[in-house]
């Protein structure tokens, strides 16, 4: 809670309140992953995400976002349509918190003084800074090793892409779903680079040469405040 509080702080002395128009809101949602172990599908929510979003909106169509998530990755070979994985019978658990700062792009104007109802598709991408906790990761099936990873930090680059809509002149509805490329192959325990099994052959499984990717699918609510901000030119 406490890094929460102080990237909260950190944007908004950042990106000053006046003259401008801001949102701050709940996400919720669901988790996966795209890797080693497990099944492959790019949506396959089995683990729960919540998190913090905040937007400064620069333009109807230009916000810069922030956010913080929070969620537990699971992968179960049980699950997987691939016949080699299911029958290894591996899973493993990720803790993973992460920090984002990027850009949103509204494909339509979305102007959140506006008292008619407002809706607009849009895209984020910048990057991610997040840490993870790898629980525990069974070598071949039936075995009690596992790898523990406390506090690991990776960088992950975001693609997200969702609707929203202002149900209200003071809210926000969004529904989204992002994937992260991140630039790691381990967060799956697959590929330990570190630790007592970073030289043991069978601790290593899957493609050495693919990084793994994880997505969160959910809904956002949020409020919006500030001061109603110019987004005229002058004319001419």
């Amino acid at each position: 809670m406490k890094r929460i509080g102080l990237f909260i702080v950190f944007l908004w002395v950042m990106f000053p309140a006046n003259a401008q128009i801001h949102e701050l809101g709940f996400f919720a949602g669901g988790s996966n992953t795209i890797a080693d172990i497990g099944p492959t599908n790019f949506i396959y929510a089995n683990s729960p995400v919540f998190g913090l979003i905040y937007k400064w909106n620069i333009t109807t169509r230009y916000a810069i976002r922030g956010s913080f998530m929070r969620s537990t990755l699971k992968n179960n070979d049980v699950y997987s349509s691939d016949l080699s994985r299911f029958r290894r019978f591996l899973n493993v658990e990720n803790t993973i918190n992460e920090f984002s700062l990027g850009f949103e792009v509204n494909f339509f104007d979305f102007n959140l003084h506006n008292d008619d109802k407002e809706f607009s598709p849009y895209f984020f991408s910048g990057i991610n800074y997040f840490s993870y906790d790898l629980l525990h990761v069974p070598l071949t099936p039936g075995d009690d090793v596992i790898q523990k990873y406390d506090g690991a930090m990776e960088i992950s680059i975001p693609a997200v892409v969702g609707i929203k809509a202002s149900i209200s002149p003071l809210f926000v509805l969004s529904l989204e779903t992002g994937i992260r490329y991140a630039l790691t192959d381990n967060l799956d325990g697959s590929n330990p680079i570190t630790g007592q099994f970073q030289n043991d052959p069978l601790a290593k499984h899957g493609s050495k040469y693919n990084k793994d990717w994880y997505v969160f699918t959910g809904i956002s609510f949020s409020y919006t405040f500030g001061q109603i901000p110019c987004y005229c030119k002058e004319k001419k």
